[in-house]
């Protein structure tokens, strides 16, 4: 504690307003807990300034532009070429989109009585940090409880450091213009769906993955999807491809790779990386405490987040698991009601992970392999998008429903989509895998029609042995 600066003492606090961290606020709140929030950037975090939201708010856009300059399909002809203006199309995701759901949860804030204090914290030990502020004053405060969620940061790689014409996800949201030539470093899911957002919205975009296959957390079949999407597109993916360094003037970047050893240079407006993220928990005095690290700097926590340090808690990127707003949504609930002394629990058994790329991907629980690595008689059943009249309706016919079940019970334990809609209709199947329900359960569940959440229930008709529209 600086000399001459009396600690102010707290309920609960919490380091980040990301959203782990006001979900957290606020459902400490909703407990009756007083809860300060200490933020030293985005209220938001990342997700809701430039990450989750900014993102599929590019993707929307270009799904428009590609809409407008062709529907031929549908009998509408003669449409003059639509131009695009970018600059409006940042205003609008800027201005209409992120700031008004930032907006909204500062007012969620500010109605459960959270405290945000501005500035960046440190540890002094287990119940005691310090905010430091911009002009180099700070204040010390001593709390009951500490939740810690500082989320994460783009891994920057040697040869391509983030400045002028390399950027990384958050530069790659917030470019000037739509590049002509655009490389991507890393075809992980932020990678391809910005490379389909900026494909759909005219660039030329060369795709430089480190690994055999881009998307590696989703099964080959619903990839190959993605690439024939990609190839129709104009984008180029390169796999087995290792980014060596970047070369940039006023003009252009020039990229050098290698593939099997053969060194390769492209040109280009711009390169984004996003090779991943690591998690923010260094420089922040976690050595003054109790708190235990990985060797990947990720914090380490039980069932309900409770760090090694028994009243302060992890949440969100610095912990084990994939990261994904909507864990850091749950676990941000578990260690709130932990706190005020509620038996929570994380449960990881039905967390879905979705890529808004074209089609969309999405995935809950187990593939089929994972089934049976895990020791479990299972079997799939699956449903063609072209059999469905909603999604013919739509023009939109690539992909399919596939469900995991077991062979004896039906029980259901994974399911995984590919094509229109993925990002919504994997809901319904979180529940049924969290749920435990089995295929009869779905099959009997009437679907309103026509809809694309028809192929659920035709799958586990299928898996039922009485198919009907296959």
């Amino acid at each position: 504690m600086v000399v001459g600066d009396f600690a102010e003492e707290r309920d609960t606090m919490i380091i980040g307003a990301g959203p782990g961290g006001y979900v957290a606020a606020i459902r400490a709140a909703e407990l009756g807990q007083k809860v300060t929030v200490v933020e030293k950037e985005y209220i938001g975090g990342v997700c809701l300034n430039v990450g989750c939201i900014p993102s599929k708010a590019l993707i929307s856009a270009g799904h428009r532009f590609q809409e407008a300059k062709d529907s031929k399909i549908f009998g509408i002809k003669n449409i003059q070429d639509p131009i695009l203006d970018f600059k409006v199309t940042q205003d609008w995701k800027d201005h209409q989109v992120v700031d008004r759901l930032t907006g909204g949860v500062e007012m969620l804030l500010k109605k459960h009585k959270v405290e945000v204090v501005r500035g960046e914290a440190y540890m002094h030990d287990n119940h005691t940090l310090r905010v430091m502020n911009g002009d180099h004053t700070g204040q010390t405060y001593k709390f009951k409880h500490l939740i810690i969620a500082t989320g994460s940061r783009p891994v920057e790689i040697p040869g391509f450091k983030f400045s002028g014409r390399v950027v990384d996800s958050t530069g790659g949201l917030n470019l000037p213009e739509v590049p002509k030539e655009l490389v991507v470093i890393g075809g992980g899911y932020i990678g391809s769906e910005l490379a389909g957002a900026y494909a759909n919205l005219g660039a030329h975009v060369k795709i430089l993955e480190g690994t055999p296959q881009i998307l590696p957390n989703f099964e080959k079949d619903m990839v190959k999807l993605v690439l024939n999407s990609f190839k129709k597109k104009g984008v180029d993916v390169i796999t087995n491809a290792m980014a060596k360094n970047s070369e940039q003037d006023d003009s252009g970047v020039t990229v050098t790779y290698a593939v099997d050893g053969k060194e390769t240079e492209i040109h280009a407006d711009y390169v984004m990386v996003t090779v991943g993220r690591r998690p923010n928990t260094d420089d922040m005095g976690l050595e003054y405490t109790d708190v235990k690290l990985t060797k990947r700097g990720l914090i380490e926590v039980d069932e309900q987040g409770r760090t090694a340090a028994e009243d302060i808690y992890a949440i969100g990127d610095i912990v084990a698991g994939a990261a994904l707003a909507h864990k850091a949504f749950a676990e941000a609930k578990v260690a709130a009601g932990a706190i005020s002394g509620k038996k929570t629990a994380n449960d990881y058994v039905s967390i879905p992970a979705v890529c808004f790329t074209d089609p969309e991907l999405a995935t809950v629980g187990m593939t089929k392999a994972d089934a049976e690595a895990a020791g479990l008689q299972v079997k799939t059943s699956k449903f063609p998008f072209a059999g469905n009249g909603r999604a013919i309706s739509l023009n939109s016919m690539d992909g399919f429903f596939r469900l995991v079940s077991t062979k004896d019970e039906g029980t259901i334990v994974g399911a995984q989509i590919a094509g229109p809609g993925a990002s919504d209709l994997i809901s319904e199947l979180s529940v049924a895998v969290n749920g435990g329900m089995n295929v009869e359960d779905l099959a009997l569940t009437i679907h309103p029609h026509p809809t694309l959440g028809e192929v659920v229930q035709e799958a586990a008709d299928e898996a039922m042995g009485y198919p009907t529209h296959i």
